[in-house]
């Protein structure tokens, strides 16, 4: 199988790659990635030597590298976005440019060149806010940020591929990730550096804003799962189960690198800052077998320890991300 990853180099697409040249050594992979800021081609060092491993250098949004790489492609994963909400807050542009009209370039090439299966990879954002209860995969969208918006408005062109073309897709939308290799601008590699480094922490409003935790590994093995097993046309929710304040979270990551409250400061909170996410992922769960197998405390331990290892991976990061 012949599987084009567009954000290969990314945080959740470069474990991706990994897991699937690690455990294969007939696979055939081709990462296109735009090494954006938060693009890392290092995150990739691991396989690079793999046979079956092709990096190509290059935007979803230009319709003349999507369809070189495109050619002979069997089937896409998706992960390539712009994905930080504070920054879509601040500029909104570059998220429509690349969620909404990249994802369109790439599903008119898959279309074109015949591609078995794509899946695209979204986020539980795109629903707004829940006060109780979980989404199910029929809830209506009704996203509160301009990430979510672009994101929701790609998930509708992927299913309206689908429904016109017959395109072979599948959309995913998870809970909030973490793990080695995320970009040390999200909120838990932000802040497991920045109390590495002595810094203070913010924290948004009261904290009540509640999320649930999905480590990266989780998330990658059930894509594969929706990409091998499930159902043409059909959105899949993928959850950690692990549901959390943010300060609660908060309290969890001054406990695992061994700081006190006084290194936290209460910030305003952000603009259209969505109170709760939650997903009802039992369709995946019946229909695909997934279970999480990472519990937070483990993974959150293992997070931290990569983090303490890596600081020659992180430290560029930051100041690449003018994050001091």
């Amino acid at each position: 199988m012949r599987v084009l990853v567009t954000g290969g180099a990314g945080f959740i697409g470069s474990e991706y790659v990994r897991r699937r040249l690690t455990a294969d050594s007939a696979a055939r992979i081709t990462v296109l990635d735009k090494l954006t800021y938060s693009g890392v081609e290092a995150n990739l060092a691991a396989v690079a030597d793999h046979r079956g491993y092709t990096f190509v250098p290059g935007d979803i949004c230009d319709p003349d590298t999507v369809d070189r790489v495109m050619a002979g492609q069997d089937v896409v994963v998706h992960f390539a976005a712009e994905s930080h909400v504070d920054r879509s807050i601040d500029g909104a542009d570059p998220f429509v440019h690349t969620n909404v009209l990249g994802t369109q370039v790439l599903l008119d090439a898959a279309h074109r060149h015949g591609v078995g299966r794509f899946v695209h990879v979204s986020t539980d954002e795109v629903y707004g806010s829940i006060d109780e209860g979980s989404w199910t995969e029929g809830w209506p969208l009704a996203p509160n940020s301009p990430y979510a918006a672009s994101k929701a408005a790609a998930d509708l062109l992927a299913l309206a591929c689908h429904r016109t073309h017959g395109l072979d897709v599948v959309v995913t939308r998870c809970t909030n990730n973490y793990g080695p290799h995320q970009f040390p601008e999200k909120v838990v590699p932000l802040f497991i550096t920045s109390l590495l480094d002595g810094r203070d922490v913010p924290l948004y409003g009261d904290g009540r804003n509640s999320r649930d935790w999905l480590h990266v590994s989780d998330h990658c093995r059930a894509i594969d799962l929706v990409l091998h097993g499930g159902r043409p046309g059909e959105v899949y929710h993928i959850g950690g189960g692990t549901e959390l304040t943010n300060h609660k979270l908060t309290g969890l990551l001054l406990d695992a690198v061994g700081a006190d409250w006084d290194r936290v400061q209460h910030v305003a909170d952000r603009p259209g800052h969505d109170l709760r996410y939650s997903l009802d992922d039992s369709k995946i769960r019946e229909e695909l077998g997934y279970v999480p197998r990472v519990s937070f405390a483990e993974g959150l331990a293992a997070t931290v320890a990569w983090y303490r290892a890596n600081r020659d991976w992180w430290e560029p990061l930051r100041a690449r991300a003018a994050l001091r």
